[in-house]
């Protein structure tokens, strides 16, 4: 990475960081203008895709640097990580039993959160605006990690996890733009909603780069936290999605193949 850009605010970094993956879903949910027909086995490829991008950036990019630069601290080197991590679940179950929300392909029945006369376009984009917070907080969060300059953390590293949380929104916004239009909505309204559902990253990509930046010794903490809020989110929400409709062959194929994209990325620019 070169000095000029290392000079650069972090957190504008990290705001241009989250601006970009928000992009990146609008032209995903613009896809929704090329197709007329809905295929649920490409959507539950498309979400399982993009649950391996989010298993393997939450290793490759948050926990192993996160392990690495605890290993000379006086106690175990997994700790801070694994607290983080822990307390990361904890806050998006809380997330998840607060806000109400309704899962793509559920029926109104089974909306969660509290209850609330939001109309079903908008429990359908929040369901998706949950899953874009973890993943606006761990840009920010290894974009704050590598301004400090530790060896662990690298801006290289950042900018590969950006690049594949970006990779991954593709077909996130294609996926909800395309549920909303199946469900009777109009294709430029399953546009707006669509992309309106990422809004949320370049905000908490920016929250993220400030929390780090401000308290330095909690920052193996910070990264477990932003990899076990996104483990959640693949957990509890993205693969049930995945594989409720029984194309659980081809959302296994996804996630494998999202895994590596993102292991690839880390790997050869991190």
């Amino acid at each position: 990475m070169s000095d000029a850009i290392q000079n650069i605010n972090p957190i504008l970094i990290a705001f241009s960081g989250g601006i970009a993956t928000w992009l990146l879903t609008a032209v995903g949910a613009g896809f929704v203008f090329l197709f007329r027909s809905f295929n649920q086995k490409l959507f539950d490829l498309m979400l399982g895709f993009a649950g391996g991008v989010m298993i393997a950036a939450s290793f490759w990019s948050l926990l192993n640097p996160a392990i690495e630069m605890s290993k000379n601290m006086k106690y175990f080197a997994w700790f801070p990580a694994g607290t983080g991590f822990l307390i990361g679940t904890i806050v998006l179950r809380l997330i998840d039993r607060i806000l109400p929300h309704l899962h793509l392909g559920f029926p109104d029945s089974d909306i969660e959160g509290i209850k609330t006369s939001l109309s079903h376009t908008w429990l359908l984009v929040l369901a998706i605006t949950l899953h874009n917070i973890p993943e606006g907080l761990a840009i920010g969060v290894a974009i704050g990690a590598a301004s400090f300059g530790l060896p662990e953390a690298t801006f290289a590293g950042a900018m590969a996890l950006t690049l594949g949380i970006g990779i991954q929104n593709l077909p996130e916004g294609f996926a909800v733009s395309v549920s909303l239009k199946r469900e009777g909505s109009s294709r430029l309204k399953s546009f707006m909603y669509g992309q309106l559902s990422a809004v949320v990253e370049p905000v908490f990509a920016v929250i993220g780069a400030i929390g780090v930046m401000w308290a330095k010794s909690l920052l193996p903490y910070s990264m477990g936290f932003a990899a076990g809020a996104m483990i959640f989110v693949v957990i509890e929400e993205i693969i049930p999605e995945s594989q409720k409709n029984g194309n659980t062959d081809i959302s296994t194929a996804g996630v494998i193949a999202g895994f590596l994209v993102m292991m690839i990325l880390d790997v050869a620019f991190g």
